[in-house]
């Protein structure tokens, strides 16, 4: 039986290894994460530094492992300057020499997001596809909020699993140089 709650700092290993295999084939993940290199890093330094105080992050815990995870960031959370320099040295550790890659992908994510404050869904992932994890995770913290959400699908075939949600599709965001993503809302 699949249980979605709320993650504690002792899931947070298992946060991060589910999130590094879901985005594993991921395309903006990958153009920031050559293949053959670890994304554990990466995730890793997402839910430990500049957002860290923000997240809202659940698990879903099957059998007793975890097989899904989603961070959320809340509305009208705004990362300071002194935090985003303190996150550098993590996400360059992670990133290498694609660290201006990442960069990027911040900077027009940024510029495409809705002025309006707004639940974020930063990530979510399932180490097994077909099963319905994605839905309960997404399911479980909609259910619990009020307002609108956002999100940027890097992967177009999860655009569907969204607008069953209630989010509609915005113009796609093209990063230079790089992949395409898809910017969905979902009114409150």
């Amino acid at each position: 039986m699949l249980e979605v709650r709320a993650a504690t700092r002792e899931d947070r290993d298992d946060v991060v290894r589910v999130m590094a295999s879901a985005f594993d084939d991921d395309p903006v993940t990958r153009w920031l994460v050559p293949e053959g290199r670890s994304l554990v890093p990466l995730f890793r330094a997402h839910l430990g530094t500049a957002n860290a105080h923000a997240q809202s992050v659940d698990v879903a815990v099957a059998d007793g492992v975890a097989v899904g995870a989603a961070i959320w960031q809340e509305p009208g959370y705004r990362v300071s300057t002194w935090r985003q320099l303190a996150a550098i040295p993590a996400y360059a550790r992670a990133l290498g020499r694609h660290l201006g890659r990442g960069a990027t992908v911040e900077s027009v994510m940024h510029r495409a997001r809705p002025h309006e404050e707004f639940w974020y869904l930063a990530g979510v992932g399932a180490v097994r596809r077909g099963e319905g994890i994605g839905s309960a995770m997404l399911r479980h913290r909609l259910d619990r909020v009020a307002g609108p959400a956002y999100l940027e699908s890097s992967k177009q075939e999860n655009i569907s699993l969204y607008e069953r949600f209630g989010f509609e599709q915005r113009d796609p965001i093209r990063v230079p140089g790089g992949p395409e993503l898809w910017p969905m809302w979902r009114k409150g």
